[in-house]
């Protein structure tokens, strides 16, 4: 039986091995730094509060899917959607891709999401399918027009 010292040793575990991956996800669904860093706090809210799974690739789409959950509960908000932001500076996450995700941004949020998850995190388009619940076809689509979006993009 685990104490709840496990528990929270176990979770602080999982928060800084994906810390990273969910700010990410987070950043460049929202474009905004405090909405990513409150979409971070609710994710780890959720994994306290949760029955999270154990097993690693479980884990790690879980994570994945929650915080993609979380970027969208904000953008239906009507406080995100009835308000100015004040600066409307896009953050890049890193100061060596910044030119990358100007352009990623460009691009819908579906799309942004299977490059990212493609991409940076290496999954598979089954594997994609599976965390983001689409079918493989839709996800190889999105690809598919994600690179030429993409690749029109950067030609201009």
């Amino acid at each position: 039986m685990s104490t709840s010292s496990d528990v929270k040793e176990q979770t602080e575990k999982i928060i800084r091995q994906y810390a990273d991956m969910i700010y990410r996800i987070a950043f460049q669904n929202l474009k905004n730094r405090a909405d990513a860093e409150d979409v971070f706090g609710e994710v780890c809210v959720a994994l306290l509060s949760k029955d999270v799974p154990e097993e690693e690739p479980h884990l790690k789409h879980w994570i994945i899917r929650v915080t993609i959950n979380k970027c969208h509960n904000i953008q239906k908000s009507s406080w995100h959607t009835k308000t100015e932001r004040i600066d409307e500076l896009k953050e890049p996450v890193y100061e060596e891709n910044s030119d990358i995700f100007e352009e990623l941004w460009q691009l819908p949020e579906k799309y942004r999401n299977v490059i990212y998850l493609y991409y940076y995190e290496g999954y598979t388009i089954q594997e994609i399918g599976q965390i983001l619940k689409k079918s493989p076809n839709t996800v190889s689509s999105w690809l598919t027009r994600a690179r030429k979006k993409l690749k029109a993009i950067l030609m201009e």
